[in-house]
């Protein structure tokens, strides 16, 4: 499972997703989707931007976590 952890980088930073997704140039609405890890996929070009922005790493926001439920 890929667990999405951009709000704890937002928190700790003290910005709103409100605040990122005009940074990034994405409606507040699809950037609340991958926020919420309801979304099937995101690009390559969304996640440097957020990274960038935020001035952090990939493995900041994003992280893997092994299913222990196979």
């Amino acid at each position: 499972m890929i667990k999405i952890k951009i709000n704890e980088v937002l928190e700790n930073q003290e910005k709103t997703v409100y605040w990122l997704a005009k940074e990034i140039g994405m409606s507040q609405w699809n950037l609340s989707k991958i926020v919420k890890n309801q979304t099937q996929q995101i690009k390559f070009e969304v996640l440097d931007k957020i990274c960038n922005i935020l001035d952090c790493k990939l493995e900041d926001i994003i992280e893997h976590v092994k299913n222990t439920e196979e």
